[in-house]
């Protein structure tokens, strides 16, 4: 039996942004519990060369709704990047998991041999045939906004854990 590549991305993309959210949602509570303003958590980054909580979550939803729109062959949504709350963020989430859930899974199978083409950086543009872009850098780049995110959460003091990271994946323990 054989692994498509939209099986091998949009389930667990999908998996992966739900768990940000709920992450998100823990974030907030936590403020909540000490009495801190939510708002300090947006702005709070790993490292001074490295983007805020913030823009960490808006490039995972980037990510995963460009690099599976181009697979797919047809224009993603633009956002604004404009988003002052964790509710603000958590919105853009669910857009960017509603906008998954509609691409032709089909397209993006029939992509693994077709040249994508993809901005880095504000003035270049970067090819890949279509199964290394998702597996090469689609899927690694939104594993490492989405686990920096979890980090500033992690290191801020909220109570996360690996399976709120790992989110509702289909796992039997025993």
């Amino acid at each position: 039996m054989s692994y498509s590549m939209s099986q091998a991305s949009i389930p667990a993309f999908v998996t992966s942004l739900n768990a940000l959210s709920a992450v998100l949602s823990k974030g907030e509570a936590f403020a909540g519990a000490k009495k801190a303003d939510p708002s300090v958590l947006l702005t709070t980054r790993l490292a001074v060369d490295m983007f805020p909580l913030t823009r960490q979550v808006q490039i995972a939803c980037d990510l995963a709704k460009n690099g599976m729109a181009r697979l797919a062959g047809v224009d993603g949504p633009k956002f604004e990047d404009n988003e002052k709350t964790i509710e603000d963020l958590k919105a853009r989430i669910a857009k960017t998991v509603e906008f998954l859930g509609s691409l032709d899974r089909a397209k993006i199978d029939a992509s693994g041999d077709r040249e994508i083409v993809f901005p880095v950086g504000p003035s270049k543009k970067a090819t890949m045939k279509g199964d290394a872009y998702l597996g090469q850098y689609v899927t690694p780049s939104l594993y490492f906004h989405i686990v920096t995110a979890y980090a500033i959460l992690r290191h801020c003091g909220a109570d996360v854990g690996k399976m709120d990271f790992l989110g509702a994946i289909p796992i039997t323990i025993s």
